[in-house]
């Protein structure tokens, strides 16, 4: 019997439909049908609340990416309003994929959570901020899925804590990431999974693998490791201007992705005896019978 969670994957769409709703459709169809996977994520901001009035009218840092003037305009052509979302989920619903989002502050996770997808992420920028945490444990049911990029382990240690004070630590699931877009190889740091399920493993729902790197050996090694929650982010065209793109899986290679962590999944296990039914076969053609 295979003792391994069953992989769920996750194609984090992100800001990648470029603010435009039948791109965001389209890599909703692609992801159920062509790539297989489990649920697709977006993600929600008030911009007017993350940034500071400077930060929203200061150019873009690399304009070659920008969709606006400034990068608060940039950050607003990108965000779909909470009707938008509302459509998103109905197609997902439609068409047998799980919706979900990733929240930035606390006038998202008030929209979304109205929604009441599955489950909703708190991105490792947010996974300090206490209220909106609080906020969540207290007024949304489904799982809270966080990554814990540029985290501490003491801050790690004080989230989860959190999740114990408010009864909520059985529906969190914690992600290794590194943040950075791409990540190199080296700087991926596989075996912090390790560490994640001898510390809390007990104590959450899943530990999970929010990968930024190149290819998916990385993925299927995470999945092997004990992380059975994989998001990777996911794009029609590497090519497309923004940073999230060129750190994101083209469709071969998510379905790719999928396919290869359930072939491990079904070959995670032991002999269910010493010569299985497939072996006996060629037992009895070709074994040395002269002993």
């Amino acid at each position: 019997m295979n003792t391994y969670k069953k992989p769920y994957v996750i194609a984090e769409i992100g800001c990648n439909h470029k603010g435009d709703m039948e791109i965001a459709k389209e890599l909703i169809k692609v992801a159920k049908i062509f790539c297989n996977v489990d649920a697709v994520k977006f993600q929600k901001r008030n911009n007017r609340e993350l940034l500071t009035e400077d930060q929203y009218n200061q150019p873009h840092p690399n304009p070659i990416n920008s969709y606006g003037d400034t990068y608060g305009a940039h950050r607003e052509y990108l965000e779909f309003d909470v009707n938008q979302h509302a459509d998103l989920k109905s197609y997902c619903e439609e068409i047998g994929i799980t919706y979900s989002t990733s929240v930035w502050d606390l006038t998202s996770a008030k929209e979304i959570s109205s929604l009441n997808p599955e489950f909703i992420k708190i991105p490792s920028a947010c996974n300090n901020n206490v209220e909106m945490l609080e906020w969540l444990c207290d007024n949304y049911q489904g799982e809270l899925h966080i990554s814990t990029g540029m985290t501490t382990k003491s801050e790690i240690e004080d989230l989860v804590n959190l999740f114990k004070r408010k009864n909520r630590n059985k529906d969190l699931v914690l992600y290794n990431c590194t943040s950075g877009y791409p990540v190199p190889f080296e700087d991926v740091c596989l075996l912090d999974i390790n560490i994640l399920i001898d510390e809390y493993g007990d104590s959450v729902k899943h530990i999970g693998f929010s990968g930024h790197h190149l290819g998916i050996a990385v993925d299927v090694a995470a999945f092997t490791l004990g992380a059975n929650i994989i998001e990777r982010h996911y794009t029609i065209d590497r090519t497309w201007k923004g940073t999230d793109h060129a750190a994101s899986l083209e469709p071969m290679g998510l379905r790719k992705l999928t396919r290869d962590v359930n072939a491990v999944y079904k070959a995670l296990q032991f002999k269910s005896q010493d010569i299985l039914p497939i072996e006996q076969v060629q037992r009895d053609k070709l074994k040395n019978k002269k002993v």
